[in-house]
């Protein structure tokens, strides 16, 4: 079984913009910058002959380079946070694409999270009781808007999740191009 996600990598420049912008917040459990990506789809443990099927599928999706931007903050969980994160700005291709790579893993019938699409980059979780939804709001309203460029995604990835006692290691399995 392997515990797999579709991603679009977060190039380092990026990464290393959100990394001084986690140091700024009262996180509990930081994410490792080396695992900041965009999730597109969550699989959950999956056998390895599975996602050799979703993987013949994801090859012969095209779709064009993106190009995002990460514009802000939020938390998932409100008066109860779970996590913090970084927001992107709406892109409609961005969108598309994840509909796409959704119905291709429903067509192998393989289960996935199906919570509405919000694109994001987790910065940090929290256990139950472990942030105070105040205290976050403020040091979101000290940091205000994020000053990041904007960036070319041309590629998503099928990554594997191997969970360890000092966190997640994010392997990439395959990469696919976007290309158009």
């Amino acid at each position: 079984m392997i515990r797999a996600f579709i991603a679009i990598p977060i190039p380092e420049p990026i990464r290393a913009r959100l990394a001084v912008t986690q140091f700024l917040l009262p996180i509990a459990r930081p994410t490792p910058p080396e695992n900041f990506h965009l999730t597109l789809a969550f699989l959950g443990s999956q056998p390895e002959d599975r996602l050799e099927d979703l993987h013949l599928a994801l090859a012969g999706l095209s779709a064009p380079p993106l190009t995002l931007q990460i514009d802000g903050l939020g938390v998932f969980g409100g008066d109860k946070p779970r996590a913090v994160h970084a927001t992107l700005k709406p892109e409609p291709a961005l969108n598309a694409l994840q509909a796409r790579i959704a119905r291709a893993i429903d067509e192998t019938g393989l289960p996935r999270e199906t919570r509405r699409f919000t694109p994001h980059v987790t910065l940090g979780r929290f256990a139950p009781g472990e942030a105070s939804a105040a205290a976050l709001a403020a040091a979101i309203g000290q940091i205000g808007a994020l000053d990041i460029p904007p960036f070319d995604a041309e590629e998503f990835l099928l990554m594997r999740s191997l969970l360890r006692p000092d966190g997640a290691v994010h392997d990439p399995l395959v990469h696919y191009p976007l290309m158009g």
